[in-house]
């Protein structure tokens, strides 16, 4: 089965953050280049590039991981976008940790699994630019 979906392999070298649910939101994060922020009840996430947590700090992250963006935007009717992708790199032992926008989706890759993850994508029908 082939899909239409095409994907763009994000040149940045991102990092997944974790600092406890009460601390402030840190200003390297907000004057990073690319970053995303979640609170919940547990703890608040941070995705940024690596250059953007300064040495000094205490964050606890893992990465690096590279981002496929699906190219977009994308209509909130469409069903089953990320259950797709997770489903084939599932099945290549790939983890993902994926990330949702008004108008698209990220797939993180862990750098090192990022060709494997391509190679796998083109296989099912997906066009990725890289």
């Amino acid at each position: 089965m082939m899909n239409s979906m095409n994907l763009k392999v994000m040149d940045l070298q991102l990092f997944v953050g974790r600092l406890p649910q009460d601390a402030r939101i840190p200003n390297w994060a907000l004057q990073s280049e690319w970053f995303c922020l979640t609170r919940t009840d547990d703890e608040l996430s941070i995705v940024c590039p690596i250059q953007a947590i300064p040495p000094s700090t205490s964050i606890v992250f893992e990465g690096p991981w590279r981002a496929l963006k699906i190219l977009g935007p994308l209509d909130f009717s469409l069903v089953g976008i990320l259950a797709k992708l997770a489903a084939i790199l599932a099945a290549a032992e790939i983890s993902i940790f994926a990330i949702s926008t008004y108008d698209t989706d990220y797939v993180l890759v862990k750098e090192n699994r990022i060709n494997t993850a391509v190679a796998c994508l083109i296989k099912e029908g997906y066009i990725v630019i890289e």
